[in-house]
């Protein structure tokens, strides 16, 4: 059976727009069609992108500017697109960020913004647009979750492969559940990605020292993701040194891989 990618018609939501692979996955969007509604905090860089994609791909883009860290920015955003008359045929969960460092150093007010991003907003924005891609036999729904989400946790940045866990098993749930009704969902698992995020992070320098097989291009995600949502797949891991990762770690005992974990993050594993 032969699988359209073509968007014409239809407009896709993504979030975290505004840079690294929330923007490659609206160009990739555009290219295929799709006109866009792009959400992110930062203004001038959403209409920036939305003034290539107007000019380069004659994509019709809305922008919308919310932070995911507010609880009430879901239903905002949704009640935004009705207002607009708009129609979300696909959604785009891509906005997210790491806190450094060790969970007990940190405030709990920045740990309960991360959960409202990654985890309440992700999991919000997907019960309010699902329901109407379902009724109309159209939908496209692709959460991006990391490669952390299938390893197990090891010190420092603590909730955000616990967050990334909570996408792809959230993603393989609503996967399973619309099956049959036109809508597909998709958890997008990259490992390290040339972006701003370890900018962000404030970890860049230490990032850099990693050998460079392990990074992936933006570009590269973006259209593999584009491509694994088209296809209905439930989970899909970017690049090949990934997938072996996942499958190691998948066969070697719990014990040993504690103990590697341990001596990693610099302690004693407990018994």
């Amino acid at each position: 059976m032969s699988i359209s990618y073509e968007g014409k018609g239809k407009r896709a939501l993504i979030t975290g727009a505004s840079a690294g692979i929330g923007a490659e996955l609206a160009r990739v969007f555009a290219e295929h069609g799709f006109d866009l509604i792009l959400v992110a905090r930062r203004r001038e860089k959403l209409e920036a992108l939305a003034e290539e994609l107007a000019r380069d791909m004659k994509t019709d883009c809305h922008i919308i500017v919310a932070d995911l860290a507010d609880p009430a920015a879901p239903r905002a955003i949704f009640d935004e697109v009705t207002s607009r008359g708009l129609r979300v045929d696909a959604l785009v969960n891509n906005a997210g960020y790491g806190i450094p460092g060790f969970f007990r150093d940190t405030k709990w007010e920045d740990q309960a913004a991360l959960i409202q991003v990654m985890v309440t907003a992700v999991a919000e924005l997907c019960h309010l647009f699902g329901p109407c891609m379902k009724a109309r036999g159209y939908g496209r729904i692709l959460n991006i979750a990391s490669v952390a989400g299938h390893l197990p946790a090891s010190a420092g940045g603590t909730l955000y492969s616990a967050s990334k866990a909570f996408v792809i098993k959230l993603s393989e749930a609503l996967h399973f559940e619309y099956l049959g009704t036109g809508v597909h969902v998709t958890a997008l698992c990259p490992g390290f990605t040339w972006s701003e995020f370890h900018d962000v992070m404030g970890n860049r320098e230490e990032m850099n020292r990693l050998p460079k097989f392990l990074w992936l291009d933006t570009n590269r995600v973006a259209r593999e993701g584009f491509r694994a949502v088209m296809e209905n797949d439930p989970v899909y891991i970017n690049g090949f040194v990934y997938r072996l990762i996942t499958w190691f770690v998948d066969i070697i005992p719990d014990h040993l891989l504690y103990w590697l974990i341990g001596r990693q993050s610099g302690q004693k594993p407990t018994a």
